[in-house]
């Protein structure tokens, strides 16, 4: 494009909505001035990440007054690299220093200083003809005569309008950039009898994209949103900052379509290379419950759920953790402080002493959690809590069917009691035949038994159970 390109006013009003997948839209409201007939006009301070079949033009002004002929996005960067291969072919000077002295060579470039091969940028250095030879990559101060015609300064958008007539316009540009993302963190507080947590959480922001937006009005959108991956999502660098403390939330949240909607209250400015913190919610006294789970056969099942032959025998693995894991459970109601739609995100949790001390207890990741639905964090495993898994009988009726005894014994190392949750996993057609405890049949292919164990005691759960395949 040879037309000289007329630069567009700095935005009037940006709009971001970010989402958790490492893009935004973005919505800007710029001022342009346009003549009858043909224009162009350029937006030069784009993200360099830009998608460029996403972006969109509008007059708000008179929307049917200006047509949009073309659209271009120039992203030939001004770089030694770029101008060196533009100007094979051209007469090129190099500088050498050498003792104190300046030695000036003068000659031909012969090819391009370095070449893209697989999104990689290889440097192959310079060839250069002179009067005396070829003069392979020298070192020195390289001088070209002219900068090469096509070059931005930066990644630039430019447009070819036709306008109905002079006037000056209010002109919505839109597009998807990359390499800008959110991220929600949350810190929970456990008070000293494990019965109540404090709940902050927290709204960080990485942008990447490779341009600043001022005073910008920001929405973050949660949710799984599909979209087409035409190459491989790139890796986000967060930053592991310090959480400041808490202050009042700064969002506002809404349905939208089948997402959930953050609108931050009040303007912000989002810039390039910028990690930003922003409080999401508060919450206090949220009532929670402390529950113990040995799942001593986990690590057996998954492995057989993976590869998908299990056939019992008399010989078969049967081996299990002594593990037994910790979670704290709550709801997210209202009754409960919450009752908000929550966004995907770590929850690191913290203890509270007596004198009010805290210390870090474990972490774990929610995903996007409507209201009114369950929240369970897996904190670690229990110190003074043991489980121990064996097969005691077993029995073959048939070529598909047979029985199997197994003897669970939980023993508990505290100064007061606890209630320990036994999962049980089974495969095939099964039935419990007896069982020593009251046992819950969650799904196909999971058992339940509540064991209460007395403290510094032990309990032992017993159960037969048959299985056709």
């Amino acid at each position: 494009m040879t037309a000289v390109a007329d630069t567009a006013g700095k935005p009037s009003s940006v709009e971001l909505t970010i989402y958790n997948q490492d893009f935004a839209l973005v919505r800007e409201v710029r001022e342009i001035s346009l003549k009858k007939g043909t224009n162009y006009v350029a937006v030069p301070d784009v993200a360099a990440s830009i998608q460029p079949e996403t972006v969109a033009f509008k007059s708000l002004t008179d929307p049917g007054g200006v047509v949009v002929r073309e659209q271009n996005y120039q992203y030939d960067v001004i770089e030694p690299n770029t101008i060196l291969n533009k100007s094979v072919g051209k007469t090129i000077k190099v500088r050498r220093f050498i003792d104190g002295s300046v030695q000036e060579i003068e000659g031909i470039l012969l090819n391009p200083a370095s070449v893209k091969t697989n999104d990689q940028e290889k440097y192959l250095g310079v060839v250069i003809k002179t009067d005396k030879g070829v003069l392979l990559n020298p070192s020195g101060e390289i001088e070209v005569p002219e900068l090469p015609e096509g070059l931005v300064s930066r990644p630039t958008l430019v447009w070819k309008l036709d306008a109905s007539k002079d006037d000056t316009h209010r002109a919505e540009i839109a597009y998807i950039t990359n390499d800008i993302t959110w991220r929600a963190d949350y810190v929970a507080v456990v008070d000293a009898l494990d019965k109540h947590v404090d709940l902050t959480g927290w709204v960080t922001l990485v942008n990447n994209c490779g341009t600043t937006y001022e005073n910008a009005s920001l929405n973050l959108m949660a949710g799984d949103v599909h979209r087409i991956q035409r190459e491989e999502a790139k890796q986000v660098a967060w930053g592991r900052g310090v959480m400041a403390e808490a202050m009042a939330p700064q969002f506002a949240e809404k349905a939208f379509f089948e997402y959930h909607l953050y609108t931050l209250t009040e303007k912000t400015t989002v810039r390039d290379k910028e990690s930003k913190q922003l409080t999401l919610l508060s919450a206090t006294e949220i009532p929670v419950k402390k529950v113990y789970v040995y799942d001593g056969r986990k690590a057996w099942w998954q492995t057989w759920r993976y590869y998908g032959t299990y056939y019992p025998g008399e010989s078969y693995d049967v081996s299990a953790s002594k593990k037994v894991a910790v979670f704290i459970e709550t709801v997210n109601s209202k009754e409960n402080n919450l009752g908000i739609p929550l966004p995907k995100g770590i929850v690191r949790v913290y203890k509270q002493e007596a004198s009010a001390n805290q210390h870090f207890i474990g972490e774990d990741e929610i995903d996007h959690t409507p209201k009114d639905e369950k929240i369970r964090l897996y904190l670690g495993d229990a110190f003074d809590i043991v489980g121990e898994h064996k097969r005691t009988g077993f029995r073959r009726i048939s070529n598909t069917e047979v029985e199997e005894t197994f003897e669970i014994t939980l023993r508990n190392h505290k100064d007061t009691p606890v209630t320990v949750v036994v999962v049980e996993h089974l495969s095939g057609d099964w039935r419990i035949v007896n069982c020593s405890h009251k046992y819950y049949k969650k799904d196909a292919s999971t058992l339940e038994i509540p064991v209460e164990v007395e403290k510094d005691g032990q309990a032992v759960v017993t159960y037969t159970a048959r299985t056709k395949w």
